[in-house]
């Protein structure tokens, strides 16, 4: 739990300012009839139940692990990540299309435009508190990453998709002002639903991207090269190994790492020896790493490795 708590933080941040935003966006709409304001009142709507459901994951996602989930349940924060993806898409991008849509074809003046004027400012403030907290926690792990580079390598969705919303949600803020400010200064209302097209093509594409990694997740990906370089040499550094020949690894959630690794041993090693080396290497493992759950010693001589690997890697897709 402990290992999220920068997370939650983040989460906790962005559910308080996008509550608040969406009620305030939802009354100006409601005074003003503008369309772009209500589609950014439905896009913080939904931002807030993301929020929700990524507290859940996490929630989830921490349970120890029992006989139907022998390595736990990490993988359940990816779950959830990829239906805040899909929410995004349906709700957010789908209803700002509509409401856009229908601006257009049936145009309506907006009233008392300077309320939409005071929303958008307060909400600039909100979600770029947001965005701010988002950004300081999701920079103290991305390293020497660029910010695109250090998202397809993070294992833990739940800091980037609020990243990624509270970006969508500022573009979107300021397609929103320029939307009601041309539909107001050129007295043309179908450009505030122009503007709430814009908004949905923002969600669109940010949901797209979101739901890409978050599936990428959801099927496996490996410790990053970092990880593996160091368990192959913890591994290599025994007498009874010929050679560490190479290691597989996968991640069941973003701190826990599942480790198999090849190994080819002395032809003199008695099993005997090769038990006590497993219980060894395992243990070192785990203290260097904390984030490796499970640890699987296959032995193998290097050239059926190799051979092996090859036709993975060679296999056609």
């Amino acid at each position: 739990m402990a290992a999220h708590s920068g997370s939650k933080t983040v989460i906790y941040a962005a559910l308080a300012g996008n509550l608040a935003i969406a009620v305030t966006k939802f009354v100006a709409a409601f005074f003003t009839g503008s369309s772009a304001m209500l589609s950014e009142g439905v896009h913080s709507l939904v931002d807030t139940g993301n929020g929700g459901l990524l507290l859940y994951g996490l929630h989830r996602a921490a349970r120890p692990a029992d006989e139907e989930h022998p390595f736990g349940h990490g993988r359940e924060l990816y779950f959830w990540s990829f239906i805040v993806a899909l929410l995004v898409f349906a709700l957010g991008a789908g209803v700002s299309f509509y409401e856009g849509v229908i601006h257009i074809l049936e145009p309506e003046p907006a009233t008392n435009p300077v309320v939409n004027y005071v929303v958008l400012g307060l909400a600039f403030l909100f979600e770029g508190y947001s965005w701010s907290v988002a950004l300081k926690e999701f920079s103290t792990t991305k390293g020497k990453l660029g910010y695109i580079e250090a998202v397809r390598r993070s294992k833990d969705p739940s800091v980037f998709t609020v990243l990624f919303e509270d970006t969508a949600a500022l573009l979107g803020l300021a397609i929103a002002f320029v939307g009601v400010f041309c539909a107001d200064f050129f007295d043309m209302p179908e450009l505030d639903g122009v503007a709430s097209i814009g908004i949905a093509l923002i969600l669109g594409t940010t949901a797209i991207f979101l739901a890409r990694e978050s599936k990428g997740l959801l099927m496996g990906e490996p410790a990053s090269s970092a990880v593996r370089k160091t368990v192959l040499e913890l591994a290599d550094d025994d007498p009874i190994v010929q050679n560490a020949n190479g290691v597989v690894t996968v991640h069941l959630g973003p701190d826990q790492v599942l480790v198999t690794i090849s190994i080819d041993f002395r032809d003199d090693a008695s099993g005997r020896e090769i038990e006590a080396y497993v219980e060894r290497i395992e243990s070192r493992i785990k203290e260097k790493l904390p984030q490796v759950v499970s640890v699987f010693i296959k032995p193998q001589k290097a050239d059926v490795w190799e051979e092996r690997r090859a036709a993975v890697v060679d296999k056609p897709s």
